[in-house]
């Protein structure tokens, strides 16, 4: 549990403009990895514009490890064909996060993210707070594509009995031990 920070929620609302990768069409599915974790969505049948409204989690262990989203046309008898990724980048958000703000009024904007070069943001994203927790709205642009963005939504969940992101702030219970004797 000392490594282990809390959950990632990942939303992911939909895609639009995906490329057309069978006749006229494609199935598409979205599969977000980050280190050894691989979390799929649901296959979208003859649609470039799918709506999915999925949750995948992940557990976040280290705040520095890429998490990935690609975009796949499901093909029954040959290999799926990629059609798109993007990195989803966490660090605005964990910077909000560590902020440590409290009731602030729902639908406040606590921070906005610009595209830039080192992101794959396709229009301003906002950190969010709303109702007791931060949320992040992103649109991403996919890359090694003609076109296609996916809409998502980044939200921390704490977890009882893990090390958390504040805590990274301030001295270690067992330092404290230590520094008595």
């Amino acid at each position: 549990m000392d490594s282990f920070l809390g959950l990632l929620r990942i939303r992911v609302k939909r895609g639009v403009n995906l490329a057309v990768r069978d006749l006229g069409s494609s199935d598409p599915y979205v599969v977000i990895t980050m280190g050894n974790q691989k979390l799929k969505t649901r296959v979208v049948k003859k649609n470039c514009n799918p709506v999915w409204n999925e949750e995948l989690t992940l557990s976040i262990t280290d705040l520095n490890v890429p998490i990935n989203l690609t975009v796949f046309d499901k093909d029954t008898f040959t290999v799926d064909d990629k059609m798109g990724e993007a990195g989803i980048d966490l660090q605005p958000y964990i910077a909000s996060l560590k902020m440590g703000l409290q009731n602030l009024p729902k639908g406040c904007v606590v921070s906005r993210v610009q595209p830039s070069q080192n992101n794959c943001l396709a229009d301003e994203s906002c950190i969010v707070w709303d109702d007791g927790k931060l949320h992040q709205d992103m649109i991403l642009r996919l890359r090694n594509v003609e076109s296609g963005e996916v809409t998502i939504q980044i939200e921390w969940i704490d977890v009882p009995g893990c090390r958390g992101l504040k805590t990274e702030d301030r001295e270690a219970p067992w330092n404290r031990v230590k520094n008595r004797n």
